[in-house]
């Protein structure tokens, strides 16, 4: 079956409170593959619970375009990671194309460094990038980053942002190495996010449209027990993949 991963943001207060255990939580309802999303400070510490879990992380979140990348991928490196994910970007950068076009240069830039390490870098959206005016922003940046470089679509957010995540998913193409699959309202009050299944989102759909994309599950913020979100997020998606 297609793997499903978890982005680990989703249980930031609990990993805060416990590694180790955590990570066994994560396994044992039947993750394989994870997304750490803070992992620079202690890579070690991640990645022997990582192990211990019996989890690989493919992919991970860091801010690389402002922080020290010897660092970021020599830290990467002892976790295993092969796609680096830019979480976010100035959301001003987003408010005309040449800006646009600047962010998509410097990502390339920072691209070359990373394949010396054997590293892919990609980009995670939110959904500020509508807010800036332009046209089809997301394909603008897709157009002037290099074929090297990942997008990983938050799929939550871009329907938030006012497109329709599916049509984005086609235009977009072979471009899309990661999707974040996250439900709700399709609000932007991140507190009224649902498991994966049980909100307004196209979950089927965009997963059809993206067969060869990592499905990465992930809600930013549930009024619920969040482990109980989790797992009902990756048995409904786990139904639909069948």
């Amino acid at each position: 079956m297609r793997p499903v991963s978890l982005q680990l943001y989703t249980l930031r207060h609990a990993l805060d409170d416990d590694l180790p255990g955590t990570l066994s939580r994560v396994a044992e309802m039947g993750f394989h593959v994870v997304e750490p999303y803070r992992f620079v400070d202690d890579p070690a510490a991640l990645a022997d619970a990582l192990a211990d879990a019996g989890l690989s992380a493919p992919s991970a979140h860091t801010a690389f375009l402002d922080g020290d990348r010897a660092r970021i991928f020599a830290a990467a490196s002892q976790l295993g990671v092969s796609t680096l994910i830019q979480p976010s970007s100035p959301s001003e950068a987003w408010g005309s194309v040449d800006g646009i076009r600047d962010l998509a240069r410097r990502i390339n830039e920072a691209a070359r460094e990373a394949a010396d390490h054997g590293l892919r870098l990609g980009y995670h959206n939110h959904a500020f990038e509508y807010a800036g005016g332009v046209d089809a922003p997301l394909e603008r940046f897709a157009q002037a980053l290099d074929d090297e470089v990942a997008l990983e679509v938050d799929t939550y957010w871009v329907a938030v942002g006012g497109d329709d995540p599916v049509a984005l998913l086609r235009r977009l193409g072979a471009r899309v190495g990661f999707l974040h699959v996250k439900d709700g309202p399709v609000s932007a009050d991140t507190a009224e996010q649902l498991p994966v299944g049980e909100g307004s989102m196209p979950v089927a759909e965009i997963l059809d449209v993206a067969p060869t994309a990592l499905a990465v599950v992930e809600l930013d913020d549930y009024r619920g027990d969040m482990f109980e979100a989790v797992a009902t997020s990756l048995a409904n998606l786990k139904g639909m993949l069948a």
